[in-house]
């Protein structure tokens, strides 16, 4: 029998994921299928927990830039990232996965508050976990979210699941061509090339801690179970020089 490459992942997902074709909002079914993809890898013996982006419901950066206090715009992102991992709790639920969403802002009538070692009891009990709010804290993103969280509960692997990206390439191949897409690269590579795969505060996180990267696309069925079973699809990062480019 096949064993997973990784014990216990944390997935990421963008906000714009669970929006499905329409592109803004919650489209419910796209949600469900999603859920049932990621129950079945739990299933095969995986411990998981999500970090869920808000940009289908909220962008704080433009209502900033539009005039809004940058402050109170990132926190009302943090809310649409709660209303996410709440939709996407229920759509596990009926899967037949226990869930549990925490959230780094106190909301105890929808949610656990984040605590680490509730946090890993959970999973070590098979229960799926969403992380929502963010860090708790303005000017952070959820991919430092992920990172932070990732080395916390000491996951292996942070599986950057992309809207229709299916890897890290030297330039946007939806505005090139002729970009070049990577197979392996290092935490370092995506610093000193400037790639555009997570902030660098996420990227740092993940170096200094020792966890993979594995960028792919979600939009093909299978591929988060493809990724965890150690099948070459999208970009691989890590800490191992060898890979340097």
């Amino acid at each position: 029998m096949v064993k997973p490459k990784y014990n216990r992942v944390l997935i990421k997902l963008s906000g714009e994921a669970l929006a499905g074709e329409r592109g803004v909002g919650i489209d419910i079914l796209t949600v469900q299928k999603m859920a049932a993809e990621i129950a079945e890898v739990q299933a095969a013996g995986v411990q998981i927990a999500l970090v869920i982006g808000g940009g289908n419901l909220w962008r704080g950066e433009p209502a900033a830039a539009a005039g809004m206090d940058r402050v109170q715009a990132d926190y009302t992102g943090m809310l649409g990232t709660v209303m996410n991992a709440l939709v996407m709790a229920d759509s596990l639920q009926q899967a037949g996965v226990d869930t549990r969403v925490q959230t780094a802002i106190p909301m105890n009538q929808v949610a656990e508050p984040f605590v680490r070692g509730r946090a890993l009891r959970h999973l070590e009990k098979g229960r799926i976990v969403i992380f929502g709010a963010g860090t708790g804290s303005p000017y952070f993103s959820t991919d430092t979210t992920a990172a932070l969280r990732a080395a916390e509960i000491e996951a292996e692997a942070i599986l950057m699941a992309k809207n229709g990206v299916d890897g890290v390439y030297n330039s946007d191949p939806r505005k090139n061509a002729d970009a070049i897409k990577f197979d392996e690269l290092t935490h370092r590579d995506l610093l000193n090339k400037g790639l555009a795969v997570m902030d660098s505060t996420a990227s740092s996180l993940s170096m200094d801690n020792d966890i993979d990267l594995v960028v792919f696309n979600m939009n093909e069925a299978g591929n988060i179970r493809r990724v965890v079973f150690g099948e070459q699809i999208g970009t691989t990062v890590s800490n191992n020089s060898q890979k340097e480019k």
